[in-house]
């Protein structure tokens, strides 16, 4: 198992046990991590799992594609950490992973 912090926006943690092969916004909605509301199901069709990858993570975690990137633009407060969780595929190089949930979701 990959061990995932997701930061609330009042700061609250909650750590979690993910499974390889899953996605960052699959193990937030399992978890009920509040702010994640992953309103497209993961299909990258929305920005409602937008998600800030702590800057010591950005470059195990990648760039986002094009279409991420696209959505993106919907999301509120997008800086250039952020992610949509939906797009994080959970894998063995992420364990110890920290990401923050923004305020609000777009």
């Amino acid at each position: 198992m990959t061990k995932i912090t997701y930061i609330a926006f009042d700061g609250t943690p909650f750590e979690v046990d993910a499974e390889n092969g899953s996605t960052v916004m699959e193990n937030a909605i399992k978890k009920g991590v509040p702010g994640i509301e992953a309103e497209c199901g993961g299909a990258c069709a929305c920005a409602t799992c937008h998600v800030y990858v702590d800057e010591e993570w950005t470059g195990v975690v990648g760039e986002p594609e094009p279409m991420e990137e696209d959505m993106l633009d919907f999301a509120f407060d997008v800086r250039p950490n952020s992610r949509l969780s939906c797009q994080i595929k959970v894998r063995d190089e992420l364990d110890g992973l920290v990401v923050r949930v923004p305020e609000r979701q777009g």
